[in-house]
C-alpha cells in the first residue's frame, strides 16, 4: 500500500492546484459559508464540532443550516432530513445533528445544490458545511480544520488515514486542536489555532456493562469510559456508520449473557443508527460526546468578523 501513497498525493496535490489556479471552478452560494473539516478518514472530531459550532451560533441568535453529503444512507439526491426518519434514508451523522440541534439539515452529493435548495426554502442565511475541506467545489468564506496528534505522524491513502498532506492546512483559516494535539506538530505560521477538549457525559450506565460501538476510533470511546470509571465486562467494535441487524442484536445478547453483564454502553451515533432495535438492547445507556471550545466567544467573534468582510468583497 505505501507504494500507491505516492500516486495518490500526486492527484490530490494536482486536483488543489488546479483549484488554486482558478482552472477548477468553485461556485458560491448567496449566504457565507463556513467548512468544518479535517485531514484525516474519520475520527478527530467533526461531527461534536459541528454541534458545538451549532450551539454557539443558536445561542447569538442566528438562523443557519447544516450541509452534509449524508454519507451512508441508500438514499440520493438532494433531500431536507426529518429529524424522525432514519440513518438509511439520511445518513447517521447528519441525522444525529438535525436532533441535536434542531435546525435544518440539507443532504447532498452535490453540496451546491443542497445549499441551493436550503436557500429556496429558508433563504439566504449562513451555511455550515460538514465535512467540508476536500469539498472544493463549493466556495466558502471561512475554512476550519480539525486536526489530531495521529495526524502528524501518518502517512497519506491508503498507506495511512490521510486524505490531503499536512501542507494543506496553509488553506486553513483555524486550525483545530484536537485530542491534544501539538501546534509545534504543525505548520501553522498565521493561522488562528483553536484549542478543543473532547470528553463523554455518562448517566445511567450499568455496572457491569457490554460496550459496543461502529465508530472510527473505538478506542478512543474505550479509553474515555475508563478514564470516567467505567470498565465493561465484554467489548463489541464494528466499521464506521454500522448498520445494525436483528443478528447483532443476537449476538450482542449472547454476549451480555456469557459475561454475566447487566446491560450496554454504546454512543449517539450508534443509537441512531440501531433505529427502531433501540428497545431490544435494554437497559442501554447511550452516552453523548461533548466538546468545549476555549476562548469560544473571541472564536466566534473573529470567524464571523472575517466572514462579513469576506462576504462583502465576493
Amino acid at each position: 500500500m505505501r507504494f500507491l501513497a505516492p500516486i495518490y498525493g500526486a492527484g490530490v496535490g494536482l486536483r488543489n492546484l488546479l483549484y488554486d489556479r482558478g482552472t477548477f471552478k468553485q461556485r458560491r452560494l448567496a449566504g457565507p459559508v463556513i467548512s468544518v473539516g479535517n485531514l484525516s478518514v474519520g475520527g478527530s472530531g467533526k461531527t461534536p464540532f459541528v454541534l458545538l459550532l451549532g450551539e454557539l451560533l443558536k445561542a447569538r441568535g442566528m438562523k443557519f443550516d447544516v450541509l452534509s453529503r449524508g454519507y451512508g444512507r441508500r438514499t440520493r439526491g438532494v433531500l431536507l432530513v426529518d429529524p424522525g426518519g432514519s440513518s438509511r434514508d439520511f445518513g447517521d451523522e447528519p441525522l444525529l445533528i438535525s436532533r441535536r440541534l434542531g435546525m435544518p439539515v440539507i443532504i447532498g452529493e452535490d453540496r451546491f445544490e443542497a445549499g441551493q435548495f436550503a436557500e429556496k426554502r429558508f433563504g439566504a442565511q449562513l451555511h455550515v458545511l460538514d465535512d467540508g475541506f476536500q469539498h472544493r467545489a463549493l466556495a466558502r468564506d471561512f475554512d476550519i480544520v480539525l486536526v489530531t496528534p495521529e495526524d502528524a505522524r501518518d502517512r497519506l491513502l491508503p498507506a495511512g488515514r490521510l486524505r490531503e498532506p499536512l501542507n494543506s492546512l496553509s488553506r486553513a483559516d483555524a486550525v483545530v486542536l484536537a485530542s491534544g494535539a501539538s501546534p509545534e506538530s504543525f505548520a501553522l505560521n498565521g493561522k488562528l489555532v483553536w484549542r478543543v477538549r473532547r470528553g463523554i457525559s455518562p448517566k445511567n450506565v450499568p455496572s457491569r456493562p457490554v460496550v459496543f460501538c461502529g465508530i472510527a476510533r473505538p478506542k478512543n470511546f474505550l479509553v474515555q469510559l475508563r478514564t470516567a470509571g467505567i470498565e465493561p465486562v465484554a467489548e463489541a467494535l464494528y466499521r464506521d456508520h454500522h448498520a445494525y441487524t436483528e443478528q447483532d442484536i443476537r449476538d450482542l445478547q449472547q454476549l451480555r449473557r456469557q459475561s454475566e453483564a447487566d446491560g450496554f454502553v454504546t454512543t449517539e451515533k450508534d443509537a441512531i443508527n440501531l433505529g427502531g432495535l433501540l428497545s431490544a438492547l435494554e437497559p442501554l445507556a447511550v452516552v453523548p460526546v461533548k466538546m468545549e471550545l476555549a476562548d469560544a466567544a473571541n472564536a466566534v467573534d473573529t470567524m464571523l468578523r472575517v466572514i462579513a468582510e469576506r462576504h462583502r468583497q465576493s
